[in-house]
């Protein structure tokens, strides 16, 4: 992120005209001494001089000022990642107070600020005060409000409006989540297919292919979002339970999904767990668990988003995303959280006196503790 920087656009726009600090000082009307000081930083041109530079130099003042209200989508992903580094190695409250200079600063970069409030929820769960949760969240619903009303982009407002609507359901108020999403469906054909069809009328096979593996690899990853969502609705259905879970199982062998998108596979065996307890059977309930464990705490780390010998035409797609293949959490905050879904999960304290189940904890705090 570059500061205001108006002497080092003087000296570069003055020699690129081939003009001498005296030619400059007699066009603006101060002295030469005036134009040195503005090119050594030593003091900066008054306002109403800005226009006459620009229109010297054939630049915005903006330019002229080296002003940057955008960020590059490289620099927003380089920002995230250290800032999602430092939420799990600073005070909570030290990395905040970066995150609002920085949203203060780019206040007009909508893509920026989509990401800092995603950020933000993302680490909301690390204050254990549920009062400055939501009062975060809400803080956060903000940027993406914001981000709605005002960008042109339609891709931003509406990952914007999905988000905002998620912060609703985080504060307990879905009043409005069902206002802002009910009615909101995509297109009922995916782009995607559109896309391919072109391509290969245009005899570009190989994107036709890429752009269809994009489609089905994110159909999947929601897909997934949906089991684990439906399996807990259906706790107590037993038969319809089993059913659904038999099936999410056998897609996700299927398509390897421990391998190809492991934080997927263990929100289905977490929300398997949490609906055989509803059942009280607490075989099965031990049994997800145990797929859970050896799965957070086998070599799936560092995750990130990636292809395999099936998606093999993923790599330009996940390259081109907001983060890259970045996941939204640091590595160390993942594993916390990972963790704490079981250990501090109430669901799982009639658990406690298993055996097994005590054996679980131990290798998931292990496995924090062996990363630290």
């Amino acid at each position: 992120m570059k500061e205001i920087n108006i002497s080092k656009v003087i000296v570069n726009k003055r020699k690129e005209k081939g003009i001498t600090q005296d030619e400059l000082a007699s066009y603006v009307g101060v002295s030469k001494a005036s134009v040195s000081k503005w090119e050594t930083g030593q003091s900066y041109p008054d306002v109403t001089f800005l226009p006459q530079l620009a229109a010297y130099f054939n630049i915005s003042i903006d330019e002229l000022m080296d002003y940057k209200p955008q960020m590059t989508k490289e620099d927003i992903r380089k920002l995230y990642r250290r800032l999602s580094a430092d939420f799990a190695s600073k005070s909570f409250d030290t990395v905040m107070e970066d995150c609002r200079q920085i949203i203060k600063k780019y206040f007009s970069c909508f893509p920026l600020l989509l990401q800092m409030g995603i950020l933000m929820l993302n680490h909301a769960g690390l204050l254990k005060n549920p009062k400055e949760s939501a009062s975060l969240i809400e803080e956060t619903k903000a940027l993406f409000i914001r981000v709605r009303e005002e960008s042109d982009d339609v891709s931003l407002t509406n990952q914007a409006l999905y988000m905002e609507a998620l912060c609703s359901l985080a504060v307990g108020d879905p009043n409005t989540a069902l206002a802002l999403l009910e009615g909101k469906n995509g297109p009922a054909m995916p782009p995607e297919s559109i896309l391919a069809s072109a391509y290969q009328m245009m005899g570009r096979v190989e994107d036709a292919k890429a752009i269809l593996q994009v489609g089905i690899y994110q159909n999947i990853v929601i897909l997934f979002n949906f089991f684990s969502a439906y399996l807990m609705l259906c706790a107590d259905a037993p038969s319809k339970f089993d059913e659904m879970l038999r099936r999410a199982l056998v897609i996700a062998e299927a398509f390897d999904m421990r391998h190809l998108h492991p934080a997927v596979t263990v929100g289905l065996y977490l929300s398997a767990a949490q609906g055989y307890i509803t059942q009280r059977n607490h075989d099965k309930a031990l049994e997800m668990l145990q797929k859970y464990t050896e799965l957070v705490t086998s070599d799936i780390f560092p995750l990130r988003l990636q292809g395999d010998t099936f998606f093999d035409l993923l790599d330009s797609w996940l390259d081109d995303l907001d983060l890259g293949t970045d996941l939204p959490r640091d590595e160390k905050t993942i594993r916390q959280s990972l963790a704490d879904a079981v250990i501090h999960n109430p669901v799982f304290s009639v658990l406690s006196e298993e055996h097994r189940f005590q054996s679980m904890i131990e290798k998931l705090q292990n496995n924090c503790t062996q990363f630290n």
